[in-house]
């Protein structure tokens, strides 16, 4: 079967600092596949690379069976890249409600589903996202992505600085997506614990390059000390 999401040898710059040297990835329909490295190995320049915000200088960037080597950011998009950023980044001056209805695309993911996944969402629709905890604007930047009905969606470290009960929730939901929805899904994190539950495969990138692909189960502690250690 071929790869939805598939990336081959991409390079990538910012101006004369190069930060890709090698990158492969695939990810197919259906499959959660995890991002991995210490920090400043790569990981979000990737996904930049992916959601077109950064060119490649390098390599082939190809999507649903077309290359997105041309395409600006707002086109890959609309062929169904859904990203929830590193930061989370929701409109804080708009309410629950008017963050979710900019990004509603026609297809499955509506306000009622979106509710569904996070209760919370609903209890604090009419809230300014500026007025919510951490926990509930990263379930609302999830929610906008899911809005959009994309083919895959991308999640950068979508647990990074929240609380334990937090942290579990997010997962929990990320795992119900992976089971009920047929979602493809790209998760940046470190959580081997959780993401050994929910992912198939994982690629793990050393400074800018891909230096192990497979499945998660095959990620022994020698390959998690030798690249993911601190």
């Amino acid at each position: 079967m071929s790869a939805l999401l598939d990336l081959r040898g991409v390079e990538a710059s910012y101006g004369a600092s190069q930060a890709l040297f090698g990158v492969d990835l695939q990810v197919r329909e259906g499959e959660l596949v995890a991002l991995m490295g210490r920090n400043g190995m790569g990981k979000t320049t990737t996904i930049k690379v992916i959601c077109r915000l950064l060119k490649n200088s390098a390599g082939d960037v190809a999507f649903a069976g077309q290359d997105l080597r041309s395409l600006p950011s707002h086109k890959a998009a609309q062929l169904g890249l859904g990203l929830v950023p590193e930061g989370r980044r929701c409109f804080t001056n708009l309410s629950v409600w008017e963050n979710l209805y900019a990004a509603a695309r026609p297809g499955a993911w509506d306000l009622a589903k979106v509710y569904e996944l996070f209760p919370r969402l609903g209890e604090r629709a009419d809230q300014m996202a500026k007025s919510l905890s951490g926990g509930e604007q990263q379930m609302l930047a999830i929610g906008r992505a899911l809005m959009t009905n994309p083919r895959l969606l991308i999640l950068d470290e979508a647990t990074e600085g929240l609380a334990p009960v937090v942290r579990q929730e997010i997962w929990a939901a990320i795992g119900t997506l992976k089971s009920t929805s047929g979602l493809s899904i790209l998760v940046v994190d470190k959580t081997i614990s959780e993401l050994r539950r929910i992912a198939d495969s994982a690629v793990i990138l050393e400074r800018g390059r891909s230096v192990w692909q497979g499945r998660i189960d095959a990620l022994t502690s020698d390959l998690r000390n030798k690249y993911l250690g601190v």
